[in-house]
């Protein structure tokens, strides 16, 4: 190997061209076969780059140079022979140079380009096509980048000639270069798609910040880009026929999207960000009908494109970029049908297979676009092609769009026809989902894929967003169509939403019959749906009449759900889950009409009473139960609450239910709390019987609730078909609120909020890593990516001496966890020329690969003699002839001298960084918590400032004193679970979740209790508050790292508030206040008391029964002490207490508790009011 790399570098050094340019060529396989080729490079920069060689050598030197590590000072050889080259005659080699500005590092960029500017203006007039296609594309690249925009922003001059070359970068899109025109189509596509989604950013790497300004710049390039196209509109449609039609495909979406922000106006929007100084800077359109006129002219000349051309490809952009015209104000439905249905088709052709997601995303997005009849008659194949999709977020989003569409589709005819119009065929829900193989897996009790369980849980879940205040739009564009619909339907009426829902539950009714290997979620989204609907109408009531004041839809309504009722009783013998039987008699029961049975059928086996009765009796005496196949405890326990509650409703039902209660509970099937439950059910029934005028109907009251839920606790038993239930509904609650309520993107964000977003976030504060003395001064801070588990370190470096230092290196080690994306060890950023008191801006960017405590070690190395005594002073006399010596020179460096070496101080990576917010609800991080395998608890402590009785957190206003040390959390990556405050005495709980960037979890529970100080008398009340801090994780690594420096995590996640408090003080401490309080108490008992103050605290305890803004209050607590009464001397009748100081604080404490409980109950019993 080493002699083939010699026979390269030896090629390399020959001026003959062809024996040049196969070295690359080896060195270029050499590469591709993985092996380390950099002693090649650095001969290919110093003999080809730095050097004049062919147009061909140089390109396939940068190519070269593209595919491996290239040291600081090879990278500034590289640009001088850029520079050099930029303005060589023959523009090949100018092409060449050209293309590798994209691969410069951003650290280099913005001088080289202030260097080439005008190079770069010359390269932009060039006769020659290579060249300006070039630098067009080269440009497009980089100009749209977000480092640059960085750059742009400190930079005025600089941004004024990138305002200028994007200028030039869209006039070339009508250069008579067919290449150079497609090229430039894409540059300003990808400005647009920059701005946008800022993906091409994201791939680079680039972690910057959107400050306002930068903001404002880019919208001020794509404002004026797209007023360029909406002038030049015809001429570049006329351009892009002529353009070959492969090259088609890339002109369409610069116009498209520049001629929807023009007819929707969004374009107003982006002047307002862009802030330019002219009051109207871009075009000002006449008038709507213009607008349209000109999206109708973008229509027209795409529309032929769908049906003559034979690249999917094509046609698929044309069809998406219609459907994305098709909803500007005035769009017609014609459009959006045209394209839809050529995408449609490529999908019947079986082309363009790989993009089959892509095809059912844009349909189902788009499906209200089209009209009513339309909708209808694509709607089970969509299902079909949903059913048939892989990928299992693409299915759900799918799905989610199929079910809000279905919803949309029965409301709006629904309406329509009471508005009097013609009825239309096949817009109920049941006659959308009526095709036959989706019926038949609906009835089928046991199938292969999860497509049913997906489908009626998406059904159900859409149910409930359409039950909840429709969101409101601001915008013009998809959405609102879709609102406007929903909202036309149900006329904005509270209960309109229940039509729908019950067709809804009628057509899934086949669900409680399925057997899912376990899984119930599906089915007990089905019952939380049926048991809301019984609860609305009031189905225990039976059917409501007409001179009760019930509508005819309401009677109707109210006959269906009595019928899906004894349905659902019947097919109560065949349901196949042992889990969810006991669940579907809780939902029947509940609710059913049990004084509209008949009582001369109260014998016969088909009445439903005894058929619920019966299956009672099934799941109390169910003897195969094993754990993973039911849930015995739950299933008891539910089945004896709805005995309770039927027998207590029904004289009938109590009478069974009485006899199946006695011969369960001598049974050996019931446990000894099974017992005792089963003795005081039977009581509460004999009472309701013998006192049937007094029974207190509050007892068995329907509350429309549900409460089963398809989660587990994990400490049991893990179960495959519970982890498979969290995911479905993840995904499903996923792309429902995804749909439903969608997160506005940046943009909107942007301009509803404008600056004060929290998108235009502010750049971390940054942290001096050098001493006060050092020549130079460096600051920095960091960046975290959780998404691409990156941390990039921004360095200002500034030299504090007299001299002009001509040459400073950077270097930056790695501790812990961290990792350079290219496997070297460390990195080195080599400065040039830094002026006295001129700041430089350098940056690194590392990995993390787990969960560490990491820290970045940066040393400066500068170099005070640099280029002072360089042995290239020799000069021949026939020096300019010989290529030898020529060669000689250019290889020889200035010498560097000894360097100065300064080491700063480690810029640790707080722990918390690599943590991402978990969002939990509290029932579920309290099943999660035990099993959480690792732990580690520690005390903290710290002080805060407090008065009297501001003290004892019962604050009325405002956040409460006493969590002061605890505030910076708010601003850590840690999810708030909830919280809870003991106001009358200061202590508190609360509890966060968090996710580490590797998918470990970890949730930490604080308890607090205050401390007053001892001598509050001489005025000094400032109080300690004593934390323990409890840390449990899914993996004993996080723990460990979180136990090794408790301080230091301490100091991460409060930023210094809190001093961590070894264990032996902690107890050292606690043993000193019970000695002092016994000696007290001892003291106090001692002295008999001849005369006690009355006490003054419930005044003051009383006050604080205010609910606090911040927290959950959930409080029963009681403090009862023994009042150990002391039987004194009796005096006859006094009215002085017989009580000692302490017992009667300790009175007043719990009287003041208990007040304050009665008052939060009384605030909490008429807020539900």
């Amino acid at each position: 190997m080493d002699i083939l790399f010699a026979q390269i570098q030896a090629d390399l050094r020959s001026s003959d061209a062809l024996r040049q340019s196969s070295a690359l060529l080896q060195a270029l396989q050499q590469s591709a076969a993985g092996r380390d080729i950099s002693v090649i490079a650095k001969s290919a920069v110093e003999e080809i780059v730095a050097s004049p060689a062919s147009a061909v050598c140089k390109k396939l030197a940068f190519d070269l140079i593209r595919s491996t590590r290239l040291t600081a000072d090879l990278w500034d050889t590289v640009c001088t022979g850029v520079l050099t080259d930029l303005d060589f005659p023959d523009p090949d080699v100018s092409a060449a140079a050209v293309s590798i500005l994209a691969a410069i590092p951003s650290y280099r960029l913005p001088k080289l380009i202030a260097d080439t500017k005008k190079e770069i203006n010359n390269c932009f007039d060039s006769p020659s096509d290579n060249l300006r296609f070039a630098i067009t594309e080269t440009m497009g690249c980089i100009l749209a980048r977000d480092d640059l925009v960085t750059l742009c922003e400190n930079n005025v001059n600089l941004l004024d000639k990138v305002s200028g070359w994007w200028g030039r970068i869209g006039q070339n899109m009508l250069d008579g270069s067919d290449a150079v025109s497609k090229v430039a189509f894409e540059s300003v596509g990808r400005l647009f798609q920059e701005f946008d989604t800022k993906r091409m950013s994201r791939l680079a790497g680039d972690k910057l910040i959107d400050s306002e300004n930068s903001l404002a710049i880019r919208s001020n390039w794509v404002s004026s880009m797209v007023d360029f196209v909406w002038k030049k509109r015809s001429a570049l449609m006329a351009r892009s026929l002529v353009l070959p039609v492969e090259s088609f495909r890339a002109t369409v979406f610069p116009v498209v999207y520049a001629v929807k922000a023009m007819a929707s106006g969004s374009v107003e929007v982006i002047r307002k960000l862009s802030k330019s100084s002219g009051g109207s800077s871009g075009t000002v359109v006449d008038s709507n009908a213009e607008r349209f006129v000109g999206v109708s002219d973008v229509v027209t000349h795409l529309v032929p494109f769908l049906a003559s051309s034979l690249d999917p490809a094509l046609i698929f952009e044309v069809g998406i970029d219609m459907l994305y015209l098709a909803d500007v104000p005035g769009g017609k439905p014609e459009w959006a049908s045209q394209s839809i249905i050529a995408i449609l088709t490529l999908w019947d052709r079986q082309e363009f297979a790989s993009a089959r997601e892509s095809i059912v995303r844009a349909v189902v997005t788009n499906l209200h676009l089209l009209d009513l009849h339309m909708q209808v008659s694509l709607f089970k194949r969509l299902l079909l092609m949903v059913r048939n999709l892989r990928a299992e977020s693409d299915r759900m989003h799918a799905l989610a769009c199929i079910c809000r569409t279905a919803l949309c589709v029965d409301l709006f005819a629904k309406e329509s026809v009471r508005r009097g119009q013609k009825p239309l065929a096949g817009t109920d829900i049941a006659s959308l989902f009526e095709d036959a193989r989706i019926k038949d897996d609906l009835n089928s009790v046991t199938s292969k894929t999860l497509f049913r369980e997906e489908l009626v849980a998406s059904l159900v879940e859409s149910c409930f967003q359409l039950s909840l205040p429709l969101p409101e739009q601001k915008n013009s564009g998809m959405e609102s169509r879709v609102i406007g619909a929903l909202a036309y339907g149900t006329g904005y009426g509270a209960l309109n939403w229940t039509e729908p829902a019950l067709e809804v539950v009628e057509v899934c009714r086949p669900c409680v019959k399925w057997d899912c290997d376990g899984r119930t979620y599906a089915i007990d989204c089905y019952l939380k749906l049926l048991v809301r609907l019984c609860h609305i109408y009031d189905t225990r009531g039976g059917v409501k009449r007409v001179k009760d004041g019930a509508s005819q839809d309401q009677i109707l309504n109210e006959t269906r759900l009595q019928n899906l009722q004894r349905e659902l009783v019947k097919g109560l013998r065949e349901v196949n889950t042992p889990r969810v039987c006991a669940r579907v008699i809780w939902a029947i029961s509940e609710h059913i009409d049990l004084e509209g049975l008949d009582p001369l059928l109260a014998d016969d086996p088909e009445d439903p009473l005894n058929i619920i009765i019966l299956n009672i009796h099934k799941v109390l005496f169910d003897v195969d139960s094993s754990s993973d196949s039911t849930n015995r405890l739950l299933d008891v326990q539910a089945v004896l609450l709805c005995a309770q509650r039927l027998g207590s409703r029904n004289a009938r039902a109590g009478q069974i239910l009485t006899k199946e209660l006695e011969e369960f509970r001598s049974s050996s099937m019931a446990d000894s709390v099974n017992k005792h439950q089963c003795r005081m059910i039977l009581q509460r029934l004999k009472y309701a019987s013998s006192h049937p005028e007094r029974r207190w109907p509050g007892v068995t009251e329907a509350r429309g609730d549900y409460p089963f839920s398809h989660h587990k606790l994990t400490v049991q038993f893990y179960e495959v078909a519970a982890a498979q239930d969290r995911k479905l509904e993840g995904l499903v609650h996923n792309a429902i609120l995804e749909l439903w309520r969608p997160e506005p993107s940046e943009l909107t964000l942007l301009l509803t909020k404008g600056v004060e977003s929290t998108l235009l976030k502010v750049p971390p504060t940054a942290t001096t890593l050098t001493g006060s003395s050092d020549p130079c001064y460096i600051e920095a801070y960091h960046l975290a990516d959780s998404s691409d588990g990156r941390i990039s370190l921004h360095l200002k470096v500034l030299n504090l001496t007299e001299l002009e230092l001509n040459r400073v290196d950077i270097r930056v080690g790695l501790s812990g966890s961290l990792y350079f994306m290219d496997g070297s060890p460390q990195a080195v950023r080599q400065l040039r020329n830094l002026v006295s008191q001129d700041p430089v801006l350098c940056s690194v960017t590392v990995g993390v690969s787990h969960f560490e405590r990491c820290a970045l070690w940066v040393q400066v190395l500068y170099y005070p003699f640099y280029g002072s005594g360089a042995a290239s002073d020799y000069e021949g006399d026939y020096s300019e002839e010989d290529p030898q010596i020529m060669r000689q020179k250019r290889s020889l460096r200035p010498e560097l001298g000894e360097p100065v070496i300064l080491r700063c101080q480690p810029y640790k990576i707080p722990l918390t960084e690599l943590l991402t917010p978990h969002k939990i609800s509290p029932v579920e991080f309290f099943r999660l918590w035990p099993s959480l395998p690792a732990i580690v608890e520690y005390t903290g402590t710290y002080t805060y400032e407090g008065s009297g009785f501001k003290a004892t957190a019962a604050q009325q206003y405002g956040a409460s004193p006493f969590l002061s040390g605890l505030k910076s959390l708010s601003s850590k990556p840690f999810h708030r679970v909830c919280s809870h405050v003991i106001r009358t005495v200061a202590g508190f709980q609360l509890c966060f979740a968090a996710k580490t960037w590797y998918g470990g979890f970890l949730g930490m529970m604080i308890f607090g209790a205050s401390e007053v100080s001892r001598n509050v008398d001489l005025g000094d009340e400032t109080t300690t508050m004593i934390c323990k801090f409890v840390v449990r994780a899914s993996d004993a690594s996080i723990t460990k790292e979180i136990g090794s420096d408790l301080q230091g995590w301490l100091d991460d996640l409060t930023d210094g508030g809190v001093e961590y408090m070894p264990e032996d003080e902690v107890k050292v401490a606690a043993a000193e206040r019970l000695r002092i309080s016994m000696e007290r108490i001892a003291l106090l008992k001692a002295a008999e008391p001849k005369k006690t103050p009355k006490s003054d605290d419930e005044d003051e305890e009383e006050e604080d029964s205010d609910d606090e803004d911040d927290f959950t209050t959930k409080k029963k607590k009681e403090k009862k002490k023994d009042g150990e009464e002391e039987d004194g001397k009796k005096k006859g009748p006094t009215t002085l207490s017989k009580l000692t100081a302490e017992e009667a604080e300790h009175r007043a404490l719990q009287q003041a508790v208990l007040q304050e409980w009665y008052t939060l109950c009384k605030d909490r019993a008429a807020k539900v009011n």
